[in-house]
């Protein structure tokens, strides 16, 4: 097991940056997530860490020691891929013991590793199948077993579950989660999936553009999202952003509304805004609730509901003709046309700076 630290760690393909300064300490046998759209550098992080691209500058260190020169089999890590990476010729026996007969590994010691890894993964009733009759999700269970045998400082995982359907996902989420508390070892596992992020990670970093948005746990990020991004990329559905009026300043709050929101006080959490200024309030959908007509701080129509068992969504259209998600967690009947009113707890609202209002004050 190893911390793992960047420090100003850049990557630079010809004259674009991709990757623009990144600091990120990983403690030992911690389980850490990097999230965050396509294109916003990720992978290309991981592939650093993993010694398949180079930094153009900073440092990486694991287990204490600067590894940016050396080659990925000296740095004690292994690496999961998305593509699963078997050979479809060998047995599953012979994927997972590959890494060590690269090594020139004893046939006792291969026997005893891939023995192990296959307890471990539950899946030694498949040894001697060949990848062809595997499950997509048991094929991926091979790869994770070959990188087992390695018994790696870190593990690094890229999207590892992002070609298996929606079933295979839960089941491999937990497979994973499990393999985790098991193993002890530092992971450091990449996806888009903001559901994996909040499900297996101890900490998530949050990245956007080459640049990391924020550090946290997972519920730290949901509750306090450091800006706007951080908020509407973690939760389903996303949250609510709502154009408002800063109708006055009063210490560390802020009173808001609009033609669609009754004037509420919401905490400014230190970020900057003016009265008679602009403001964005985000509300998550799952904080809103329905209540009778002359109570509500919301006022919407039904443009159109989806009833998914033990959650109800709901699309409505404001007064200002913006739109608003409220995820209900009931099973309730509402109709397009319907007039519904809403609430939230105004302390569970977050209120973020207008980008206009930045550029121009």
């Amino acid at each position: 097991m190893a911390e793992v630290s960047l420090k100003g760690v850049k990557k630079s393909f010809g004259r674009v940056e991709i990757i623009k300064g990144v600091d990120i300490h990983i403690n030992d046998g911690e389980f850490v997530v990097f999230v965050g759209p396509s294109g916003c550098g990720k992978s290309t992080l991981l592939r650093m860490i993993a010694g398949l691209e180079d930094i153009t500058e900073g440092t990486l260190e694991i287990g204490g020691r600067v590894v940016n020169q050396l080659q990925p089999k000296q740095r004690g890590v292994a690496m999961v891929f998305q593509s699963y990476a078997i050979f479809p010729h060998m047995t599953v026996r012979e994927n997972i013991a590959f890494g060590l007969t690269i090594a020139r590994a004893s046939k006792q010691e291969k026997q005893q590793k891939v023995a192990e890894a296959a307890r471990i993964l539950q899946m030694e009733h498949l040894l001697d199948r060949r990848p062809s009759q595997l499950s997509g999700g048991q094929r991926q269970r091979v790869a994770i077993g070959r990188a087992i045998t390695r018994k790696p400082a870190v593990f690094l995982f890229d999207e590892p579950l992002s070609n298996l359907d929606a079933a295979l996902r839960m089941d491999m989420r937990m497979e994973i989660g499990r393999l985790r508390r098991q193993l002890g070892t530092t992971m450091i596992y990449v996806t888009h999936d903001q559901v994996e992020a909040m499900t297996l990670a101890d900490r998530i970093v949050v990245l956007k553009d080459g640049q990391v948005m924020q550090i946290g746990a997972p519920m730290e990020l949901y509750h306090e999202p450091a800006n706007r991004f951080v908020a509407g990329f973690l939760g389903a559905p996303s949250m609510n952003f709502l154009n408002v009026d800063v109708l006055d300043l009063d210490g560390e709050a802020a009173m808001v509304g609009n033609q669609s929101l009754e004037p509420i006080r919401v905490a400014t959490r230190g970020r900057p805004f003016r009265k008679g200024g602009k403001a964005i309030l985000g509300v998550r959908p799952q904080y809103l609730r329905a209540v009778q007509s002359g109570k509500g701080l919301l006022h919407g129509i039904v443009a159109h509901a989806e009833r998914l068992g033990s959650e109800t969504v709901v699309d409505l259209s404001l007064r200002d003709n913006s739109e608003l998600i409220a995820a209900f967690d009931e099973d309730k009947v509402f109709e397009p046309g319907d007039a519904l009113e809403l609430t939230f707890d105004t302390a569970l609202a977050h209120l973020f700076p207008d980008e206009g209002e930045l550029q121009t004050h």
